[in-house]
Formats: C-alpha cells, structure tokens, sequence
C-alpha cells in the first residue's frame, strides 16, 4: 500500500471518530416581561371565602345553627394561605389551598401573553379530601367577588390546573366561550380537539360550562410545570408544557336579558381550591397580536 493510501485511510478514520457537534437550537426570542411576583405579593389582593365540606350545593354555607357564615374576605391578615419563600434565586409562592378564594391582580389586562410554572404539594382539605388536586388560572376576571357557584372567584373565564386536567375550561358565572372540540353524547363532556369545528361553553348552553383538554401533558408531582396563556382581542390559546391543550374565541359574558358583551380584559386570579400548591416565574407580557403559527390554529 502506499504511502498517500495509508495517509488518506487514516485521514478517514480520524474524521468517521470525531465527535459531531450538536446543532445550535434556535434561542427563544427575549421578550420583554413583566414581572408579577415579589416577597410581599405587592402586584396581588387576596380574597378568602370559605373552607367548602363535602356536600356542598353551591348555597349559602350555614352554622350548625342555621346562620349564614360570613366569607373571611378581602385582605384579611389574620389567615396566611398565600405566603412566599425563597428557594436559590425563586421567590416561590405557596398557596395552602386551606380556604376556597384567590390570589387577584390588582391591575387588568388585555391583549396578553401571561405565564406561570407550577406544582402540587402534599396537603388536601375539606371538600378535595378524596378528590384530585385542584388550581386554576381565571382572566378577564371582571365585577365583584364570590359571583359564582363556590362563593369565591369574579366572572371570569378559567384555565384550569388538575391532577391530570390541566389545560380544561370551565365558565365561571355567566361567561361564555366557543373553543373547537368534540361534540359530547349522553353524559360526557365536550373534548377540545383543534380538528373539530367550534361549540358554545357556557352556563346555560346545549354543552354546558366544560371542556376537557386535548391531552394530559402534566409532569410527575415533584416537578415544576409551565402553563402558558395567550389572549388577544377575545381569542385566546391554553398552553401546557409547550403543549397547545385548547383553541378559544368570542369570549363575552350573558347579561340576564340574554345580551352578549364581550369580555377581553380583566384581572388574573389564581385559585385557591382545598389542594396545595406552588407557583413561581409568574409573569405578563403585551403582544400586538398572535403570531403567525397561532393565527393559523383559529
């Protein structure tokens, strides 16, 4: 063999052995964020209604003595279900979930891109004893407290955070949606499919106030979660581990006599519902409009 063979024999050995660099991954664009936690929640109210038992029927609760109990209310110092702590550089909040009520902005929004990471502690109360875990994100959260069925959240529209529902709708009070799924039969629930043509969810129509989500993309208990939300202009997008769950639009909510009135703006409450939980990384971004590929989805 000569020499110029055994050079290039070796030559192609040494570039087959050679480690292949990996491609560089796109970066996520660096968007400008808003920031909503810090050690004193200062962006946030709180609102405590009561702790549900099981039984509940969406009345009034009454003392063993037939008397309406008060909710605990608006800022009330004297119960700490939300509180934060420091965990390396996260502020971290806990939300005990010992009381029905929420953590609530104190400014509105519209036209929005919010995010949060969470995840589940140990602790169960009350009503969720034997119950899966439960949470939520509510916007466009308008009008006074306790408006609904559990006495305890505005009118809103709910991204919901469950052991293995994360991603689902529920309507609170008389908001309504339309969002793409399956059409339910006898007693199942309507199944967010972005393949399906769009139904209305609410309290009063034909498919009531509930979607499920497309598919479970929820991470083990011990690990950390990241639920994004789009809104813009009465569209919005649930978004779950990177993961779009489900496709909504024309939110509004019904006055009494039936009239529609859009409902594109509003306040971001998180749920405290008799489970634990833990929320980090919340933030808030403006967007002038959905992307392209998000556009798209409608």
């Amino acid at each position: 063999m000569s020499f110029y063979k055994i050079l290039f024999s070796v030559l192609l050995l040494a570039i087959s052995c050679s480690p292949v660099k990996n491609e560089q991954k796109p970066l996520e664009p660096e968007y400008e964020w808003d920031e909503l936690i810090d050690t004193d929640l200062t962006k946030w109210d709180n609102y405590l209604s009561f702790q549900h038992q099981p039984g509940y029927d969406g009345t009034p609760p009454k003392d063993e003595n037939g008397e309406l109990i008060a909710p605990i209310g608006l800022n009330n110092p004297d119960y700490n279900v939300f509180s934060t702590f420091q965990e390396g550089d996260d502020i971290i909040i806990k939300n005990t979930g010992e009381y029905y009520g929420c953590l609530i902005t104190k400014e509105e929004f519209k036209n929005y891109h919010f995010q949060l990471k969470y995840k589940w502690g140990d602790k169960k109360w009350a009503y969720r004893k034997n119950l899966l875990k439960d949470s939520g994100i509510l916007y466009h959260s308008v009008g006074p407290m306790a408006a609904e069925y559990w006495r305890s959240w505005m009118l809103s529209q709910e991204f919901q955070i469950m052991e293995g529902h994360t991603g689902d709708f529920w309507s609170q009070a008389n908001s309504a949606i339309d969002i793409k799924a399956y059409k339910p039969e006898s007693n199942l629930d309507p199944l967010a499919h972005e393949a399906q043509e769009y139904l209305p969810i609410s309290m009063n129509s034909p498919y009531r106030n509930y979607c499920l989500r497309s598919g479970n993309y929820e991470k083990p208990h011990d690990e950390w979660n990241t639920l994004d939300l789009f809104c813009f202009e009465g569209k919005s997008l649930h978004v779950v581990n990177g993961e779009v769950v489900m496709i909504l639009k024309n939110s509004r909510y019904i006055e009494e006599d039936g009239k529609e009135i859009p409902l594109i703006k509003g306040k971001i409450q998180l749920q405290s519902e008799a489970a634990e939980v833990f929320f980090k990384d919340i933030r808030i971004r403006k967007i002038d409009s959905l992307t392209q590929k998000q556009q798209a989805l409608f």
